[in-house]
């Protein structure tokens, strides 16, 4: 709950930055008639609504779990980071539009020293912005914030292009490459809208994150238990902020239910010291049979039926499989 309240309050600052920044970039390409000035305005009207609906979606994820909603309202990250993806993919479109328009109706750039200094100022205070956002996000698994974090770093680079190309423009009066710039610019906003898009269609259809999946078989790997004797099924899906785990783990078939419920709850404990708090576990546990004997590595068990064979590496491959593993 304190990770949403924080998302939330963090994501209201960025929006109320978003406004104060499209200002001044508007302000800059009246100054200057600039038409690549203009496309970085443009990105910006992105950044402001993408703002307030990033806002609303963090709100929703933020409320409690209910009858209609068991899983939490986490997903409308998801359709929040869809929608921002979209509008930036729209933002593009747009300065293409506004680029070939400008082929037709030219204007003289005018007080390119002015317009630097806004835009300069601008793409610093993003970057600063960006790194804020993308960090707390990733280290509250909040989508929302990592596409407001990755969109004003994205606003930094253009507005970067753009000064160097203001530059260039500046002291070799080739006003031309005005055009050139912004639909250079046009092109790199609508690829990471894409990328955007495409993430938060994942979460949506709830595609495994496979660099987590891999991430989460290591660290099982590395902290494997004796009486864990095999795992299997493991599947993660994030709701927002919260990671839903589900596994089958398997157990010596003689532990009483008290026994095998401290080996699941060391479980949560290690993947929680990993993945932080906001995780859910569901963990379904099987007894070991006999075909189990060959890849238990538990030293001390009096049960064993067969000598032990071999240790089973955890991949995931493996370990996302709903087969019990055996030994050739």
């Amino acid at each position: 709950m304190q990770q949403a309240k924080q998302n939330y309050r963090l994501q209201l600052y960025i929006t109320i930055l978003s406004v104060v920044l499209f200002i001044a970039k508007i302000i800059a390409y009246y100054l200057t008639n600039s038409l690549a000035i203009l496309s970085d305005a443009l990105e910006s009207i992105v950044n402001v609504v993408a703002g307030f609906i990033g806002l609303y979606a963090l709100y929703i994820a933020a409320k409690p779990k209910d009858i209609e909603h068991p899983y939490g309202h986490g997903k409308a990250e998801f359709v929040s980071a869809a929608v921002e993806g979209a509008l930036i993919i729209a933002s593009g479109i747009l300065i293409l539009y506004q680029t070939v328009q400008s082929l037709f109706n030219n204007k003289p750039i005018e007080a390119l020293d002015i317009g630097l200094i806004l835009v300069a100022a601008t793409a610093i205070i993003n970057f600063i912005a960006g790194s804020i956002c993308l960090n707390i996000g990733r280290k509250n698994n909040s989508l929302a914030l990592i596409s407001s974090g990755k969109h004003l770093k994205i606003d930094t680079y253009s507005t970067l292009g753009i000064i160097a190309g203001l530059l260039l423009m500046y002291f070799s009066k080739l006003f031309w490459l005005d055009k050139v710039l912004a639909t250079l610019i046009s092109i790199l906003i609508l690829f990471n809208g894409y990328k955007i898009l495409r993430v938060s269609l994942a979460g949506i259809m709830d595609e495994a994150d496979m660099e987590l999946l891999n991430k989460l078989v290591l660290i099982l790997n590395k902290n494997r238990k004796e009486n864990w004797v095999d795992l299997h099924n493991l599947r993660v899906i994030k709701y927002g902020s919260t990671l839903h785990v589900d596994c089958h783990l398997t157990v010596p078939w003689y532990l009483n239910v008290h026994e095998a419920h401290k080996e699941i709850d060391a479980l949560s404990d290690l993947i929680k010291k990993e993945f932080g708090n906001a995780i859910e576990l569901f963990v379904h546990t099987d007894g070991c049979l006999d075909f189990s004997c060959p890849i238990c590595i538990k030293t001390d068990c009096t049960k064993r039926l067969h000598p032990f064979n071999k240790k089973i590496e955890w991949t995931l491959k493996n370990i996302v499989s709903n087969q019990k593993h055996h030994a050739n």
